[in-house]
């Protein structure tokens, strides 16, 4: 049940977000989109819930409640940053807004957004965690060793992309010298 509610709530997802934009920008009504936009995240508090009363029902805690504490964690930490992208690629397609922004190539600039992205992906992983935990707490006794795995997984995702800003920190890349001369 619970793989099927996290499926569920990924394409409910992707069709709200379509909807908001559509109501947006196609039928010229933003409130509408925005308000369709803001049940995003009813989706995610179902799926809290689901896997919460699944539990309480004697469910062994397995892959698949930790699979819904990662996907709660990333739709918090990048659901917004996930929209806000989508949204600027639909408006440019469909309702002749100006081309996305491209993220930044060299530098300063570069180092920067690299840990913009890295503290998205890091509030990811610790919502996610702390989910884990609760869930492990809540499950008492049990054997909750699939959770903690889950903990070890989204531990060295946000290991990685710290380690992937600070990369761009000890060595920022540089635009290659004909760019510079460009300039």
């Amino acid at each position: 049940m619970i793989v099927t509610l996290i499926v569920v709530c990924e394409v409910g997802f992707w069709v709200l977000l379509a909807g908001g934009l559509s109501l947006r920008y196609l039928a010229k009504m933003p409130r509408a989109g925005i308000a369709v936009l803001l049940l995003e995240p009813v989706l995610e508090l179902v799926l809290l819930l689901a896997t919460a009363v699944d539990l309480r029902n004697g469910a062994e805690a397995d892959w698949k409640h930790g699979l819904a504490a990662v996907y709660i964690g990333y739709s918090v930490g990048l659901g917004h940053s996930t929209i806000k992208w989508v949204d600027a690629r639909f408006a440019h397609r469909f309702a002749g807004g100006p081309p996305p922004v491209k993220p930044p190539k060299y530098g300063t600039a570069r180092t920067v957004h690299e840990w913009k992205t890295a503290a998205r992906w890091i509030l990811s992983c610790a919502v996610a965690y702390g989910l884990l935990q609760a869930a492990a707490w809540y499950v008492g006794d049990g054997d909750t060793s699939s959770l903690h795995a889950w903990q070890t997984k989204v531990l060295i995702v946000a290991g990685i992309n710290l380690a992937i800003a600070a990369s761009y920190t000890l060595w920022p890349k540089q635009a290659p010298a004909a760019e510079k001369l460009d300039r």
